[in-house]
């Protein structure tokens, strides 16, 4: 049975797509706002600072939580049974636990290395088949630039289905094309 951290831990991460393991990437109890507004404060490099906005669910989770954990504000938002940060291996290692019974329910996660960095990639595709925009994506994620996210946009099949359909001409006859005698006596007089 999963505890209230451990499932507003998960939701948290899937919105966000942090948690890749260092201090400043671990959100603390004060970087939550709830109530009109819920997002959480995510802190990535070059210490950027952004408010990723949370959904009703998610917020409900943490609202939970957080009275649960009873924390002050500098205290970290998900701790260890000892109350300090998860370290880097700790958190590497329920992502791979969690992957291992996904694996059991979804047999093509069987074999591959799914890491914390892996749930920001998630995160950004999720983001990307909704028809958020890739500027968005990256403001999300806190990229320095939009070129950042041009991966997720190679990465996604369906984006480039779409576009196909779109320009995919509505009278194309399928088949070899001939060309009238016109045209091969035009072209063999060249």
């Amino acid at each position: 049975m999963k505890t209230h951290a451990g499932q507003a831990a998960e939701h948290c991460t899937d919105q966000t797509g942090e948690q890749r393991g260092t201090d400043r990437d671990q959100p603390d109890c004060g970087d939550v706002t709830l109530g009109t507004g819920a997002s959480v404060l995510c802190e990535g490099k070059g210490r950027k600072q952004r408010a990723v906005p949370l959904t009703g669910p998610v917020e409900a989770m943490l609202r939970v939580w957080l009275a649960e954990r009873a924390g002050c504000p500098r205290d970290p938002l998900f701790p260890t049974r000892t109350g300090r940060r998860l370290s880097r291996d700790a958190i590497a290692l329920r992502v791979s636990t969690h992957a291992a019974t996904a694996a059991q329910k979804c047999p093509s996660l069987q074999g591959k290395k799914i890491h914390p960095h892996v749930l920001r990639h998630s995160c950004a595709m999720t983001l990307l088949q909704a028809g958020v925009d890739t500027s968005v994506i990256a403001l999300w994620l806190g990229h320095a630039g939009v070129r950042s996210t041009d991966a997720y946009v190679h990465a996604d099949i369906s984006i480039k289905e779409k576009a196909l359909a779109l320009t995919t001409p509505a009278a194309a006859r399928p088949g070899r094309y001939h060309p009238p005698d016109k045209v091969l006596a035009f072209l063999e007089s060249l």
